[in-house]
């Protein structure tokens, strides 16, 4: 899963296809295209799509089609803005090429934004016109020959090469890659800011002018004057001067919810209605700047983190919440340190943004859910890029060694078993896309092609019409997964208990069916890959974590056991 946001940011907005194409750098590699011009080209393909079937849901031409998508963005990030100096910029191209009946391939091939190197494949995700490729191009580049958009050179420095944006644009891309908040007045890894790292990530900070104050900890001295832990209990009860704090959270055994996970755990998540033109309208991206600030993660509604009611009316709530709903004292007390791309390659380089005391804070459970990229990436040939189960075992073992050097004596690390991908190709190829149902003309498999030809797709090895290629992904998967089964049964720590447990991927699927779903309504209806909200807050009721004494050797899901000690 190579970090999928950085393609599907330009998707819904098509100001980011100018500012990406001005800083997509050489590509010295020509046996694999540049990952920005790209992503690039998905975005510009998508957004095209968008701004022609707007015309035809809406019987307008195509340039009320670009003003009515402009309209329906919101002004903050000055997305309204931006779109449409960007119509003025390259709308007149677009116009005339989809008045001559040119697809959205065709569009951005002819106006650059995609590329076919020398030697490579030629990438599209619509079926191929009637006349040869070579002929419709040149015949779309004659028809935008006087342009001055061609002359527009998009080899200069990205936008945050100005000085005026390089000092925030430093600070946002370190919280992304260090995982902490962009706004921590104290350095406590803590925020009172939802975005950019900040509370829809890890729980809020109620002082962000004192580093001893934050979720999680014991408290100080029963916080008699304060509240030192931000669960909201505090003070002296006055009937009996006992401090409120002793008197509920004394012996309840207080514990907080930890996520290191890939951007499934992040729950990735792109509107359908952003690519959909029947359903789009002034609401469809309300969400959008709060989306683009989290890298188009929503943490606040993930199944193990997630502290706001389910968007979609399911029941099942996070575990967060449920241990909340048993102890109240935990109140806050979780941390997604999750990463779009992240794998158990790369999580040393942000583990350090977990934020855990072994003296001063409570016991927490871990759950380490790296469910993809040890096995997926975008390359044409995936299978050396995927890790071993020999560099895996080396992997964890750094990691849980980290994790004991920090973590307070008592806690919980739990570990996710991959799942099988292949479920993803049975049960999405021959069906249609949000952006092909409009025209019945983009399938499931025409997208993963259309990826993996340009080598971004989070997922070559299961996203992929090659049954053999499926087959040896999944096969790996297994082996990593039997591979943490044997760490977490023979490796003991001190500071906490090890347990592993299976992916409930089939399990979850037999309960849905029993509820009325197809399998097919777990899975994004965007990209085609994450698990969807469903399906997270399934898991999550299938991972009920339970304390030593309830954790079955098994790690089976059996959903309706008591899953945590109050």
């Amino acid at each position: 899963m190579q970090s999928p946001w950085k393609i599907l940011t330009v998707a819904p907005l098509f100001l980011l296809l100018s500012l990406q194409s001005s800083a997509s750098p050489a590509n010295d590699d020509q046996s694999r295209p540049s990952l920005s011009n790209a992503h690039t080209c998905v975005g510009c393909v998508l957004v095209v799509s968008v701004i022609e079937q707007l015309a035809q849901v809406h019987n307008s031409t195509v340039q009320a089609s670009m003003e009515r998508l402009c309209s329906y963005l919101p002004e903050k990030l000055f997305l309204k803005t931006t779109c449409y100096l960007v119509i003025d910029k390259f709308g007149s191209d677009i116009i005339k090429l989809l008045s001559a009946d040119m697809n959205a391939d065709v569009v951005c091939h002819t106006l650059e934004f995609c590329k076919q190197n020398t030697g490579q494949p030629l990438c599209h995700l619509y079926p191929l016109p009637k006349e040869t490729w070579k002929f419709t191009l040149q015949k779309a580049r004659q028809i935008v020959k006087k342009s001055l958009i061609l002359k527009y050179s998009r080899s200069g420095s990205d936008i945050c090469s100005l000085p005026v944006l390089a000092k925030i644009c430093q600070k946002i891309k370190l919280a992304i890659e260090q995982s902490v908040p962009f706004k921590d007045v104290d350095s406590d890894k803590y925020s009172v800011f939802p975005t950019l790292r900040g509370y829809h990530w890890r729980g809020r900070d109620c002082n962000d002018s004192d580093e001893s104050v934050y979720p999680g900890r014991r408290p100080n001295n029963w916080d008699v004057h304060q509240d030192s832990n931000c669960n909201g209990i505090w003070g002296v009860d006055p009937k009996d001067g006992v401090p409120y704090e002793k008197k509920f959270c004394e012996g309840s055994q207080p514990r907080g919810i930890i996520l290191l996970g890939d951007s499934a755990g992040a729950h990735f998540h792109i509107s359908p209605e952003w690519i959909t033109a029947s359903q789009m309208s002034l609401n469809s991206f309300i969400n959008l700047p709060t989306a683009l600030t989290n890298e188009l993660d929503w943490p606040q509604l993930s199944g193990a983190t997630g502290f706001l009611d389910s968007t979609v009316g399911i029941k099942e709530k996070s575990i967060y919440l449920r241990l909340w709903k048993r102890n109240h004292c935990n109140h806050r007390d979780y941390q997604n340190i999750s990463r779009n791309g992240a794998s158990s390659r790369n999580l040393k380089k942000f583990i350090e943004s977990l934020s855990r005391n072994k003296m001063l804070d409570y016991p927490t459970i871990v759950i380490y859910a790296m469910i993809g990229n040890d096995v997926c990436s975008g390359k044409s040939d995936p299978v050396p890029a995927m890790t071993t189960p020999e560099k895996l075992y080396s992997n964890i073992m750094q990691t849980l060694k980290h994790l004991n050097s920090h973590l307070p004596n008592g806690s919980h690390v739990i570990l996710y078993g991959l799942p099988d991908g292949t479920f993803l190709w049975d049960n999405l190829h021959n069906r249609y896309h949000p952006l092909g149902q409009l025209n019945k003309d983009v399938t499931y498999a025409q997208l993963y092609s259309f990826l993996n030809c340009l080598q971004v797709s989070p997922c070559h090895g299961w996203m992929s019409s090659n049954k053999t290629l499926r087959t040896l992904t999944s096969e790996r998967a297994e082996q990593l997964s039997n591979t943490l089964k044997k760490i977490a049964a023979s490796e003991k720590f001190t500071n906490f208990n090890l347990f592993y447990m299976d992916f409930a991927f089939h399990e979850i699927i037999q309960e849905w069916q029993k509820r009325g779903g197809q399998p097919w309504q777990l899975i994004e209806p965007v990209d085609g890959f994450h698990p969807n909200e469903a399906f997270s807050n399934h898991i999550s009721h299938c991972s009920a974590l339970k304390t030593t004494a309830e954790m079955e050797p098994s790690g089976d899901c059996r959903p309706g056991q008591v899953p945590f000690a109050k």
